[in-house]
């Protein structure tokens, strides 16, 4: 099996997990530039946002680039299903005088389609990363035919076969731990997932394609104990949070570091879909799992103005505050020097 670093041409084994809404290019290609591969997250952006992404990342750096895309089916509207979830926020409208009418209407997260399709043809990206599965056979080959190596996401042993059989490079195997949406894709059933090193090993036997172990990594050791494993290489999201390049807000950095982060839970009240985040107000009042939530990406609408104005009084009430299991590798450092120190347990596995 190629080893990892030679697959994605990369010199260190260390991908920096996409993470929507706190970032963007600036901590993707400070990985790069520090041997690691970035992640550029594009569900929310538009197909011009993610060419200027790109500029701007090849201006910084010629080393690889992930550009990560979810691959969710985009549900009906039922309209009196989000009136009624609408109105379960009534009183938070008036608590922090919002008008209920500046709620938005539809998704903001948008699956990956024919039009990023050529995007992706056009920018030719390195390594291109799904959530939730893969796009429908014709967008995939036109991705391959990009040249871009393909990777996503399991959370089961049943996912990581099916995503070998499509034809992936390399898989993520996302362990329980992992702060933010779940890639879960061939079931929505919680008992399914396990910890990572519980799931690693398994998905390691099952494929035989590398595996990248995600979820409750925040140091050099933990690093050390997945590659023992089988590991080909790890993903890391939350102990990027607190870089000085990463663009989380104000009220997201200042809970990652108080006791509260020792507390997060799977909710679905943010999105409409399992997702790991510290326990704050909306969680403990309207969750961590309500049956109401409309399907995901629909139930966000409902609070986005709420953590507008929360947040502009210095509140995370209403916050989605995604984070794993372990924030002990949170550190206010530059992504390069964390990424240097995570890759410390592997520098005799390091592309020279």
């Amino acid at each position: 099996m190629l080893p990892l670093t030679d697959l994605l041409n990369i010199q260190r084994p260390i991908i920096q997990a996409p993470m929507a809404g706190v970032q963007d290019w600036e901590l993707a290609a400070a990985v790069s530039v520090a041997g690691g591969l970035g992640s550029i997250p594009c569900a929310m952006l538009t197909p011009q946002d993610v060419r200027e992404s790109v500029i701007h990342f090849r201006e910084r750096t010629s080393h690889p680039v992930n550009l990560n895309f979810f691959c969710h089916r985009q549900p009906v509207v039922i309209d009196e299903q989000q009136r009624r979830w609408l109105e379960r926020f009534r009183p938070y409208y008036a608590e922090l005088d919002v008008d209920m009418a500046s709620a938005p209407s539809g998704a903001s997260r948008q699956p990956f389609n024919q039009e990023m399709a050529r995007v992706v043809s056009e920018l030719k990206p390195e390594i291109v990363s799904f959530h939730f599965g893969l796009p429908d056979t014709v967008l995939l080959q036109q991705v391959k035919d990009s040249g871009a190596k393909i990777i996503s996401s399991a959370t089961t042993v049943e996912e990581a076969c099916w995503l070998e059989q499509q034809g992936v490079d390399a898989i993520i195997a996302q362990g329980i731990e992992a702060g933010g949406h779940r890639g879960m894709f061939l079931t929505e059933d919680p008992d399914s997932q396990t910890s990572i090193f519980a799931l690693l090993p398994q998905i390691v036997t099952a494929v035989n394609v590398p595996v990248i172990a995600a979820g409750g990594i925040a140091d050099a050791e933990d690093v050390r104990n997945a590659m023992s494993l089988g590991a080909s290489g790890v993903q890391v999201g939350t102990a990027y949070l607190l870089c000085h390049e990463a663009k989380t807000s104000p009220v997201h950095r200042e809970v990652l570091q108080s006791d509260a982060a020792r507390h997060t839970v799977l909710t679905n009240v943010f999105s409409g879909r399992l997702a790991r985040g510290i326990v704050n107000r909306m969680i403990r009042e309207q969750g961590p799992i309500n049956p109401a939530a409309p399907p995901f990406p629909l139930a966000t609408a409902a609070s986005a103005p709420l953590r507008s104005r929360a947040e502009s009084l210095g509140s995370g009430d209403f916050t989605p505050l995604w984070a794993g299991q372990n924030v002990t590798g949170c550190r206010p450092v530059s992504a390069g020097e964390l990424t240097r120190l995570l890759a410390s347990a592997c520098n005799n596995r390091e592309k020279p």
